[in-house]
C-alpha cells in the first residue's frame, strides 16, 4: 500500500517534481494526497495540478501567530488523508513550524538543505557556503523538529567546490543530488526501514540492490558520494 504523503512547497518545487517522477516510474511507494504552499503564485502548484494532485493554498497573512497556521495545516492534511502513518514532506517551504503541527506528525516530517548540515543552516545554505570557500558541500535530507534544520540525519550527498563558483553555480550541482537523494528518503520511511535512536537515523537492509552513483550517472561533472548509498530506481 502506497505510503500518503502531502507535499508542502512556497516556490518552484523542482523537488515536489522530482518525487512525482519517481512515483509515477513506479520507484517511490507513495501517494500524494495534496500539495499545500503558503504563497497563491508557487510553480509547485502548477506542477501538482499538471499532475491532477489535488493543491490547497493558506495564506500565513491570514493569521495571526505561527501557531494558528500550523493548527490550520494540520487539519488540512487531516482531511486530505494524510495521519500519523504517512509523512508530511517539505520540498522549499520557507516556514519554520511550531510543536503545534511537529507533534500530530513526529518522526513523519522530512525536509531537505543545501548543504552538509549541521553546517550552514538556514535559507542561503548554498551561497554560505561558496562565500565562505568550503572544499566540499551538498545537500541534506532530515527529520523535522522544532529548530530550523536541525532535527536527524537521514541521508547526505556531497560534491566537490570548484575554485571561483557562487552560490547559484553551486546550488545548481547540489539540486541535481537532491532530487535524487530526497525521494530516495521517502522510499526508506515507505519501506519502514528507518530507525531513530536520539540522534542517530538507522536504515535497516532492504531487497533493491544499490544504484549506479558515478559522476556520469549524477549529472555532475566531479564525483559525488551519497551515504547512505542509493539503491535502484533512485
Amino acid at each position: 500500500m502506497a505510503m500518503p504523503i502531502a507535499v508542502l512547497v512556497s516556490g518552484g518545487g523542482s523537488n515536489l517534481q522530482s518525487i512525482i517522477d519517481r512515483i509515477e516510474a513506479g520507484a517511490l511507494d507513495a501517494e500524494i494526497k495534496v500539495v499545500v504552499s503558503n504563497r497563491e503564485d508557487a510553480y509547485g502548484l502548477t506542477r501538482a495540478r499538471n499532475h491532477n494532485i489535488p493543491t490547497r493554498v493558506l495564506l500565513h497573512t491570514d493569521f495571526d501567530s505561527r501557531e494558528s497556521f500550523d493548527e490550520e495545516l494540520v487539519r488540512v492534511l487531516r482531511e486530505s488523508g494524510v495521519n500519523g502513518a504517512g509523512a508530511v514532506v517539505m520540498a522549499g517551504f520557507m516556514r519554520i513550524v511550531t510543536p503545534v503541527f511537529l507533534e500530530p506528525f513526529r518522526g513523519r516530517v522530512i525536509n531537505i538543505h543545501p548543504a552538509l548540515l549541521p553546517s550552514f543552516p538556514g535559507v542561503h545554505g548554498q551561497d554560505d557556503a561558496a562565500e565562505y570557500g568550503v572544499k566540499i558541500s551538498g545537500c541534506t535530507v532530515h527529520f523535522v523538529d522544532e529548530q530550523m534544520d536541525h532535527g536527524p540525519v537521514i541521508v547526505q550527498a556531497a560534491v566537490p567546490c570548484q575554485p571561483g563558483e557562487d552560490g547559484d553555480e553551486l546550488g545548481a550541482r547540489i539540486l541535481k543530488l537532491e532530487h535524487r537523494i530526497y525521494p530516495q528518503a521517502l522510499q526508506w520511511l515507505a519501506e519502514g526501514r528507518l530507525e531513530t535512536r536520539g540522534r542517530i537515523v538507522h536504515l535497516k537492509p532492504g531487497e533493491r540492490k544499490l544504484a549506479d552513483a558515478s559522476a556520469s550517472d549524477m549529472g555532475v561533472e566531479t564525483q559525488a558520494l551519497v551515504w547512505p548509498p542509493l539503491e535502484e530506481g533512485f
